[in-house]
């Protein structure tokens, strides 16, 4: 799966049960009866947002208009879940739901549920922002479908907590050495205990199997015999999962740059590493096409080594900018060369003003492309999008690695010195170290129902060897996406064809092209 968090970095809110209330309005129940010992849906009014926070999501302007009237058309509410799946009888927490119902009544054929990435994403809006409002295409998918998004526990309008603050960054810029290493690591050992024990009867509870066994439950509230699945990211493991469990509820399922069929972290960060130093050779041969424009060589190994060389000069002497937040060093540098081929020509330019720069204000592609990434202050009335606090406990609870200090510091040595262009921007790869609760891993099972598992060849954040391991686990058929974008399969017309085309047909093909590489 994919860990939106940095590894070295755990950004951790304040603590406290946090409630969020819906807009007032009326109230309506759906589902099976309360007598029945299954939860209905409680259906309240849809939150109201500002045109601002409308584009703090992503809406560009000429499409703020059509989420408006979507929302008009949007169903949200509330369903009911044991917070202990093994004690249904006792305490209960809110799961928010949302349903876009299909255009098409008469030809309905079913519902499907977009399963958020994360783990902690929000997918409260995914029936609009990820089906109806995305392309043509996936607008398409409306039209005989009810999409069904909902946030997970944790997350969102959900029932979720906030750890206590305690920041383990940002460290000191420049080359990290085994003493700043250690003070990182202890840290971080120190964040986890303090989050892990403020409400380890709720953390304890936050795993991916919780959550498919929410999504069973909102199921049953919806009154639908089977769920379709559309999953992104951790939501593909949030898939196998529910498909592991519940396959007779399960009907097809496609799921977009597959998580491993295992869930230790460590590996997750082996595997990453080097797929993001793998697709940098396709982003140095791309440069080196276009030296005449970016002048990091007129091969790739020029470039790689242009890149590398970068990479140690911005580590020995950090620069910093009067108009960026933090330093630029080394670990910023192998961030631009990380980038995926959407975003080769700015990250091109960026580190070629890196060469040559001189000024006391960052260049003006530094500041665009590493500027925003220091910075972002929540819109107000922005609904949340990222729940860093259930990140870290799904991941941590069902991490098995949990890696100790040594092992730690080889695996950052190591990292560093085979990856030279884009090593530097991981830091150390530890998460987990000191989490207090138990490990808990769900089981996966070999299914026969109709299932997709959509690769991405050059992409690091779910590595293309994860799909194939994930088939041979638990079946399926690979759908191949010749790019190296994250989930971006229903991003592109021809392949959200596909996905619209497998749903009301079951019928896929072998792949598209994905994402284009700039000409």
């Amino acid at each position: 799966m994919t860990y939106r968090t940095s590894l070295t970095a755990l950004g951790l809110a304040l603590a406290g049960l946090v409630a969020h209330p819906f807009a007032a309005g009326a109230t309506a129940t759906v589902g099976a009866s309360a007598s029945s010992g299954v939860s209905s849906v409680q259906w309240k009014s849809c939150p109201a947002y500002s045109d601002e926070v409308i584009r703090s999501l992503g809406v560009t302007e000429d499409k703020v208009a059509a989420f408006r009237s979507l929302m008009k058309r949007l169903e949200c509410g509330t369903v009911s879940v044991p917070l202990n799946h093994r004690d249904p009888a006792g305490r209960k927490i809110d799961i928010a739901v949302t349903r876009l119902a299909a255009a098409d009544e008469a030809h309905r054929l079913g519902a499907i549920a977009v399963l958020p990435g994360g783990p902690g994403n929000s997918g409260y809006l995914d029936p609009v922002l990820r089906a109806a409002l995305r392309n043509e295409e996936m607008a398409g998918l409306n039209e005989r479908y009810d999409i069904i998004g909902f946030d997970p526990r944790g997350v969102g309008y959900s029932t979720k907590v906030a750890c206590p603050t305690s920041p383990v960054g940002p460290q000191e810029p420049g080359t990290l050495t085994k003493e700043a290493a250690r003070k990182i690591y202890d840290a971080q050992v120190a964040a986890n205990q303090k989050c892990g024990r403020s409400d380890p009867a709720f953390l304890g509870q936050l795993t991916t199997e919780n959550v498919a066994k929410d999504l069973d439950l909102v199921r049953t509230a919806l009154g639908e015999s089977e769920l379709n699945l559309l999953g992104f990211s951790w939501g593909t493991y949030l898939g196998m999962v529910y498909r592991s469990l519940f396959p007779g509820h399960t009907g097809r399922a496609f799921l977009d740059s597959v998580a491993p069929p295992w869930t230790r972290i460590d590996e997750h960060a082996k595997d990453s590493t080097v797929a993001a130093e793998r697709n940098f050779g396709r982003m140095a041969a791309w440069l080196a096409r276009h030296d005449q424009i970016y002048g990091l060589g007129a091969t790739a190994r020029q470039v790689r080594e242009e890149v590398a060389k970068l990479v140690r000069a911005y580590d020995k002497s950090p620069k910093t900018y009067t108009d960026l937040q933090r330093p630029i060093d080394g670990s910023a540098v192998a961030d631009l060369a990380r980038r995926n081929s959407t975003e080769w020509a700015r990250a091109g330019k960026a580190l070629a003003e890196l060469r040559k720069t001189t000024g006391s204000t960052a260049p003006p592609t530094v500041k665009e492309l590493l500027g925003a990434s220091m910075m972002g202050t929540p819109v107000p009335g922005a609904p949340e999008t990222l729940n860093m606090t259930m990140n870290l406990a799904v991941a941590c609870n069902e991490d098995s690695s949990r890696a100790g200090f040594d092992s730690a510091w080889r695996a950052y040595q190591q990292l560093v010195k085979r990856h030279p262009a884009t090593g530097r921007s991981w830091g150390l790869p530890v998460m987990c170290p000191g989490w207090p609760l138990p490990v808990q891993q769900a089981t996966l099972k070999r299914g026969s129902g109709s299932l997709v598992l959509a690769g991405h060849l050059h992409e690091f954040m779910s590595v293309y060897d994860w799909t194939l391991q994930t088939r041979r686990a638990i079946g399926g058929t690979v759908y191949t996406v010749a790019d190296d974008v994250h989930v971006s399969t229903t991003r592109v017309p021809e392949c959200a064809a596909d996905v619209v085309r497998y749903f009301e047909t079951g019928r896929i093909g072998r792949g598209c092209e994905g994402s284009a590489i700039p000409s």
